[in-house]
């Protein structure tokens, strides 16, 4: 049965998060506002990783779990429905782990060697010779997530399209070596919204670079977040012309402000000078702080029943392990280790 066959002719989209640390504006605007809005045109899971958050945290199981709660009360928040959408945790599904493992066989170290997204992250890291295995083959596992609810689509960043293309060769790999067409390739659905920068101009906003406005954060925080924002740093008068490329409050404004011509017409005073720091601050406020209030006031209302929440993680990730079940029955079919089947 293919992907986008399952559920009334619509696709599917996998997406997820690992439990690190509560969710940011930069996951907001990347990705949270198109699975609310794309919920309802299509079949959605959305995993809540938490077996590939412990390849990099493995020592520090704590911090995944209690984190698990905090990323379940960000989705809530902003509007995904546990009754359109499918939430899971990653690890309440196995299905995922044997999957993963048949389709390590499919993939060479070198090939999980040469993905730059993964090349990229081990950098950052900082693990020199001492890589942890499984994090460098969470490529695969996502693999597994993706083909395990037989996605036709996968929302995803620029830096991101590697995986999915190593998603897809291990797709092709599959139906190729054991003559069927049990597994569906996935495509990329890119985002339409660039990754926001942090706060401190240094990069996009991260958890672990201390940069990020968090969607729990208070409104006094947010102000204060704000304030201490990086701009350009040769506006030093009001009267000296600015530059809005590379600013992130004006990154922050293109990916929040409705009015448009207002926003040009400002970026323009800014770029002539005669405009203050303080001024596209306080416009920032006015656009960003009704948003987060409604955001802060579900989250609220979710985090007082938080018995209710984890309860809704139970039913997501017996739904998902029940459509993983399916697909793993049919990989194990085409790989003939099927052997008390009837």
């Amino acid at each position: 049965m293919r992907g986008g066959e399952a559920d009334e002719g619509r696709q599917v989209i996998v997406t997820g998060d690992r439990p690190t640390g509560p969710l940011h504006l930069g996951h907001y605007v990347g990705s949270l506002r198109e699975r609310v809005r794309l919920q309802h045109r299509h079949r959605q899971f959305v995993i809540i990783a938490d077996a590939q958050a412990l390849t990099d945290n493995a020592a520090n199981p704590g911090k995944v779990r209690a984190n698990v709660l905090e990323v379940a009360l960000d989705y809530l928040a902003v509007g995904l429905d546990p009754k359109v959408t499918t939430i899971f945790i990653q690890s309440l599904v196995p299905e995922l782990a044997e999957l993963t493992m048949y389709y390590l066989n499919l993939v060479t170290v070198a090939r999980l060697q040469r993905n730059p997204t993964v090349k990229d992250e081990i950098g950052q890291r900082g693990f020199g010779a001492a890589i942890p295995a499984g994090f460098l083959c969470y490529p695969v596992s996502q693999a597994a997530d993706i083909t395990a609810f037989k996605a036709d689509l996968v929302p995803v960043g620029g830096d991101q399209l590697p995986m999915i293309e190593q998603s897809a060769e291990i797709v092709r790999s599959f139906n190729r070596i054991y003559h069927c067409s049990v597994l569906v390739e996935p495509r990329a659905l890119l985002s339409t919204v660039p990754r926001l920068p942090g706060t401190d101009g240094k990069g996009k906003m991260s958890k672990s670079l201390g940069n990020a406005i968090y969607l729990g954060d208070s409104e006094a925080t947010v102000r204060d977040k704000v304030r201490k924002m990086y701009t350009d740093p040769g506006h030093l008068r009001v009267d000296d012309p600015g530059t809005v490329e590379g600013n992130p409050v004006f990154a922050y404004l293109d990916a929040f402000d409705p009015d448009r011509d207002g926003l040009e017409a400002m970026k323009d005073h800014y770029r002539r000078g005669g405009l203050g720091d303080t001024v596209i601050k306080r416009r920032l406020l006015d656009v960003l702080l009704p948003e987060l209030e409604t955001i802060r006031a579900r989250r609220r209302e979710f985090a007082g029943e938080p018995a209710h929440v984890m309860g809704m993680l139970r039913e997501g990730s017996a739904a998902a392990r029940a459509v993983a079940a399916r697909t793993l029955a049919e990989v194990r079919r085409a790989m003939q280790i099927d052997y008390f089947s009837t």
